[in-house]
C-alpha cells in the first residue's frame, strides 16, 4: 500500500510541477509524506491501522 502512496505522490509532484497546478503539488507532497510515513512504520514491524502487514 505504501508503495502505491509514494508512486502516486511523486506523479502528483511532477504533473502539478509541469502543468503549473498548485493543489496537485500540494497533494503530492501530503501523499508522499504519507507513504513514507507508513513505509517507515511497517519497516520497523509497527503495526498500522491495526495490521502489521498490508498486501
Amino acid at each position: 500500500m505504501e508503495d502505491t502512496v509514494i508512486a502516486l505522490g511523486v506523479i502528483l509532484l511532477i504533473v502539478g510541477f509541469i502543468f503549473n497546478i498548485a493543489i496537485l503539488w500540494t497533494i503530492g507532497i501530503i501523499l508522499l509524506v504519507i507513504g513514507v510515513i507508513l513505509f517507515i512504520l511497517g519497516s520497523i514491524g509497527h503495526a498500522v491501522g491495526g495490521r502489521r502487514h498490508y498486501w
